[in-house]
């Protein structure tokens, strides 16, 4: 059986150049991923956390907040998280008009669909914590629950719990209602 090529980051980085905005890519340990359009519930439960995180962190002076931004991890690995977290700290040499960002988000959230694969999703998780992300939050609509990943190891949080989270946010306590959260109305 014959394999596909492995693709190095310039390839990548190359044909990222010549894509369209509709096709978006991954480079998985140098394997290409195509990452397949949304859902609407996907993109509303996304919306729906950027826009809580975003007043957060901006309200709070703690960094920034991104949505589909490319992320370098490692020398050929490249992810686009739902959404992100970069800590004031962790933008030193941060470039706006710069993509991939070459450094790993202080907290990246995936939104999971019911087209994720677990082992996928897994090694995920691993390469974001490898490449030195404090957190990764797994979000499951369908599930209505929220798998928190950090050194520490995993925890779960679901209804009626709110989603707290202090550490990561240099001590300002962010607290998300899931209820609100996976409610199908969209200014919920």
């Amino acid at each position: 059986m014959r394999t596909a090529p492995k693709l190095s980051f310039d390839d990548f980085h190359k044909l990222q150049d010549r894509a369209d905005d509709t096709v978006r890519y991954e480079l998985d340990e140098g394997d290409l991923i195509l990452t397949p359009s949304p859902t609407p519930r996907h993109n509303l439960v996304s919306f729906k956390l950027r826009r809580a995180l975003s007043s957060f962190v901006h309200t709070n002076s703690l960094g920034m907040v991104t949505s589909e931004v490319d992320f370098r991890l490692a020398r050929n690995v490249v992810r686009i998280p739902d959404v992100a977290f970069l800590a004031t700290g962790s933008m030193k040499d941060f470039d706006l008009d710069r993509s991939p960002i070459p450094a790993a988000p202080t907290l990246a959230i995936e939104v999971i669909s019911a087209s994720n694969l677990a082992q996928d999703t897994a090694k995920k998780v691993r390469q974001y914590l490898d490449a030195g992300s404090q957190a990764v939050w797994l979000v499951f609509p369908a599930l209505r629950l929220v798998e928190i990943h950090d050194r520490a190891g995993k925890r779960d949080v679901t209804e009626p719990s709110p989603l707290v989270e202090q550490q990561l946010f240099s001590g300002c306590k962010f607290s998300l209602s899931l209820a609100a959260l996976f409610d199908e109305n969209p200014e919920a």
